[in-house]
């Protein structure tokens, strides 16, 4: 990917969200001394990255409800190349998240997520934002390249389907960011620790939001990248990534570490731990 390019495509909708004149901001990065404390504990996950409770291992914790993690023959993430199409008409997928004056962060041991409120509108069917989170690195691979972060808006509607939101990003050798990360990533050093969680401080969405109504979107129907690794879910990843600071991501990745599932088979192909099996047994 070439960031130059891209970091162009971005600069309309950092142009749009300046002339808004966004009343949210609060903070200028998150480099220097760390903010935040902890405020209070929450639950946390039962799978992780690493060893007998990583990937690998999702089906053995649970044979049951993990068995798609396994033997499910659309799972996420996918490489994404121009075979994947892109939505035909972006005003058809609309996402809509309010400003707030705080939301909480929380970590539950595989990610590190935001809980407040918004909405999918796809075809006229409405979803629900339940949370977005962060995996380091990038879960989704573009034309066989990771990148540093990826972020995912989770939706959910009245009848249990699920659809998620995607954005990827850079890192900028300009030191560019996105204020609204800036400000999700503020309070870190407060939900560091699996379990805990803290506020941040106020939000504004609309860069976001803009720069996923003006941009490709690609999309498929895939899986959850976590237990149980659900099928059915309806992937939106915005085409242009978000640049990235490095001294944010540096501090982020020291928190989240390695939380991204290894990319699965192309869709409607084998899962590659029954194949790997297969050919083992065999």
């Amino acid at each position: 990917m070439i960031a130059t390019l891209r970091f162009l495509a971005f600069a309309s909708a950092v142009v749009s969200s300046a002339l808004a004149g966004c009343a949210c901001r609060t903070s200028h990065g998150i480099c220097g001394p760390g903010h935040g404390s902890p405020l209070g504990h929450v639950a946390t996950v039962d799978f992780n990255y690493t060893g007998e409770g990583g990937p690998l291992n999702w089906y053995g914790l649970n044979e049951t409800a993990n068995y798609l993690c396994a033997k499910g023959k659309n799972q996420s993430p996918i490489p994404i190349d121009e075979s994947i199409p892109y939505v035909a008409d972006n005003s058809k997928v609309v996402m809509s998240v309010p400003d707030t004056k705080s939301a909480r962060l929380e970590n539950i041991g595989d990610v590190v997520q935001v809980v407040t409120d918004g909405t999918l509108c796809v075809n006229g069917d409405t979803y629900n934002l339940a949370q977005f989170h962060f995996h380091t690195p990038s879960e989704h691979r573009v034309d066989l390249e990771y990148s540093p972060m990826e972020n995912h808006w989770v939706f959910e509607n009245s009848q249990k389907k699920i659809a998620v939101v995607t954005f990827l990003f850079e890192l900028s050798p300009t030191g560019e960011s996105v204020e609204l990360f800036d400000d999700v990533f503020f309070n870190l050093n407060g939900a560091a620790t699996p379990g805990d969680y803290t506020l941040t401080p106020p939000l504004c969405f609309q860069q976001v939001l803009d720069h996923f109504h003006n941009n490709p979107i690609y999309t498929y129907t895939g899986s959850l990248t976590t237990p149980p690794c659900t099928e059915g879910v309806q992937w939106y990843i915005s085409k242009v990534p978000f640049p990235l600071d490095v001294c944010t991501y540096n501090k982020v990745k020291k928190v989240l570490k390695f939380n991204s599932r290894v990319t699965q088979n192309f869709l409607g192909h084998e899962n590659l731990l029954s194949l790997a099996a297969s050919e083992l047994n065999a």
